[in-house]
């Protein structure tokens, strides 16, 4: 079948599960091409310790410079230090964070620069608009207030909640699933996020992204490398998964196949697949059967509708 583009992705997968992760995104990336007509051309570089115990540095010159060429960052491990001087190459200005919960999904949108806040606020109309939601604006001032009438008079049927940050707050906390998209001022972003990921029970599956206007965003889940458990199969891809829907869908503009991998993955928990750290009692699904279980659900989840009616 002819791919009607490509895209080149800078994978870091680093050390610990990071590498088990990669290779079933890999496997997602590739099918979500098949799907919906475009091909990825993945650049595996060393990163953190895979990256020490090649080149004794975890953040080698050929890796920076492919993070900078490439369409995308694709990282299994966003919680390790070298990160942060692949964002330092990278002028990144806006950040989105997608939680999934038992009941349902959170999108948390947030600038990383105050004069990018009417930009964000207009990016949170948009992805709330593609899935039928709402939009819950946590700010205040006259000008957070001037920039989500401008959007709410563009977007008249999207539902709009203004809500200050102490009414917000005590809601994420103990109420999550009524919010769908919530874009928040630079200010409160990392309270906001912070507590929007944090879980009681550790049911939430957390996704992150770094974006710019104008290069490479950065994408991954937002746990560590667990050595614990490397190699021995057991990892749950969820999050990682969920990092590369929504880098195909806010970093490569690629809305349709994002949703079309998003939902196999929530329909792959719901149906039960679950890997040992969410199965409780029941039976346990290593890392390959649930990525397994994606792929086959894939084609019954694609969806080639870029936003809702």
């Amino acid at each position: 079948m002819r791919r009607e583009k490509t895209f080149t992705v800078a994978c870091l997968s680093g050390d610990g599960i990071g590498p088990e992760l990669m290779a079933e995104a890999s496997r997602a990336l590739a099918e979500a091409g098949r799907l919906h007509r475009f091909g990825v051309e993945e650049l595996h570089v060393p990163f953190a310790g895979e990256a020490i115990s090649r080149y004794g540095h975890p953040l080698p010159v050929e890796t920076r410079a492919a993070c900078r060429r490439a369409d995308a960052v694709l990282v299994a491990l966003t919680k390790e230090p070298a990160l942060e001087g692949v964002k330092a190459e990278l002028d990144l200005t806006w950040r989105v964070q997608r939680v999934r919960l038992p009941d349902g999904d959170i999108a948390v949108v947030s600038a990383l620069d105050d004069q990018l806040e009417p930009f964000v606020v207009q990016r949170a109309f948009d992805l709330a608009r593609s899935r039928k939601a709402k939009v819950a604006a946590v700010g205040d001032g006259a000008a957070w207030s001037t920039f989500v009438g401008w959007e709410a008079d563009r977007n008249p049927g999207v539902e709009v909640e203004r809500l200050s940050l102490g009414e917000a707050l005590p809601r994420l906390v103990n109420t999550p699933a009524g919010f769908c998209v919530v874009v928040t001022q630079r200010a409160h972003a990392e309270l906001v996020s912070d507590l929007t990921a944090a879980s009681r029970n550790g049911s939430r599956i957390v996704a992150s992204g770094r974006l710019s206007q104008t290069g490479p965003g950065i994408f991954g889940p937002t746990h560590g490398s667990a050595p614990d458990i490397a190699g021995q199969g057991v990892a749950n891809p969820s999050g990682m998964l969920l990092a590369a829907a929504l880098m195909l869908s806010e970093g490569l503009g690629e809305q349709a196949a994002g949703r079309t991998l998003e939902r196999a993955v929530s329909t792959a928990l719901a149906s039960g697949v679950r890997t040992a750290d969410l199965a409780g009692r029941g039976p346990a699904a290593t890392t390959r059967d649930f990525m397994d279980a994606v792929l086959e659900l894939m084609p019954t989840t694609r969806t080639d509708v870029e936003f809702a009616a």
